[in-house]
């Protein structure tokens, strides 16, 4: 295989890059100056070598453990679950959260392989557990069907310690228009509607 068939297969391995996009890529670098290619490549094997999961929350950080496990303006009292550690920095981009995250590194899907021994569960019942001080988890999955079912097995998961377990709110977005809402958007925003 040659040296551009084998980055073109490489870059298509990604998630949502095809093959033409992989080619277009393996293009792009070979038209710049070769630094760019190294700096790329550097800045790849340094992630491969310095990133891991973090031992409390299983993000992704340089540091063990990570900068929000370590912060004392951090609320200790509440708990954020995600799928993928990428899915914090959505959450602090908002400004609004100040407590701890948990990554749990997926979501259930049976057609996929992936129960509960495959997912960062043990980590957070101990963290939620034994007098830890957690009073609130928030199961920040996403909203489809395996987020969801997620989202029900961790209830069930935490009930017996004692902590509220909640979901973040959903309905429409700010802007939006209800004719272009589907059903189950609306259908959420009515039940979740709160006073003005």
């Amino acid at each position: 295989m040659s040296a551009i068939d084998q980055l073109t297969a490489e870059f298509a391995r990604l998630p949502g890059i095809g093959r033409k996009t992989a080619l277009r890529l393996t293009y792009h670098l070979l038209k710049r100056p070769p630094e760019e290619s190294r700096r790329l490549a550097e800045a790849l094997l340094a992630v491969a070598e310095q990133v891991h999961p973090c031992s409390e929350c299983g993000n992704l950080s340089e540091t063990d453990p990570c900068s929000y496990c370590v912060s004392p303006q951090r609320d200790r009292t509440l708990i954020c679950v995600v799928e993928e550690a990428a899915d914090i920095g959505a959450i602090e981009r908002t400004g609004a959260f100040r407590g701890l995250y948990h990554v749990l590194g997926g979501r259930l899907s049976p057609l996929e392989g992936i129960g509960p021994a495959e997912l960062n569960l043990e980590s957070l019942l101990t963290r939620v557990g034994g007098g830890s001080g957690v009073r609130e988890v928030i199961v920040a999955t996403n909203p489809g069907v395996e987020g969801e079912a997620t989202a029900l097995y961790l209830q069930k998961l935490l009930r017996p310690h004692g902590v509220r377990v909640t979901r973040p709110a959903r309905g429409l977005p700010i802007g939006g228009a209800l004719e272009y809402a589907d059903g189950v958007t609306i259908a959420e925003a009515i039940a979740g509607r709160r006073e003005i």
